[in-house]
């Protein structure tokens, strides 16, 4: 059975409270996870990976409080995921985030979150 990565919500560019449902049917998934992670601040974050049909990936990462889509990218090692100025960098069961904006020497917005669960 194929699934399909569907119902992203994206507000509009122009910074309105207009948001509107993104379908993406022609990405078909081979499956779903959803990954609890604890932070060394105590933030607790729900992730949900895709992986596709074509070899893509996707993650959702909550980012002060709203629910970002990122793209798996090259990474030396872990998985790697862009969305916008943000990274979310996987190592086995660890992940950081980091906003490029705050600058190339910044420390992650994030650091040493830790799956709990799988």
């Amino acid at each position: 059975m194929k699934k399909r990565l569907v119902a992203m919500t994206l507000t509009a560019a122009c910074g309105s409270a207009f948001a509107a449902p993104l379908h993406l049917d022609d990405v078909q998934t081979r499956n779903r996870q959803t990954h609890k992670y604890t932070c060394a601040t105590g933030k607790i974050l729900h992730v949900t990976y895709w992986n596709t049909a074509n070899g893509q990936s996707f993650a959702l990462v909550p980012v002060k409080g709203k629910q970002l889509l990122f793209v798996n990218t090259i990474a030396a090692s872990g998985a790697k995921y862009q969305g916008g100025s943000y990274t979310w960098w996987t190592k086995g069961p660890r992940a950081d985030l980091y906003d490029a904006m705050a600058g190339d020497n910044a420390p992650p917005l994030l650091s040493d979150c830790v799956t709990i669960n799988r």
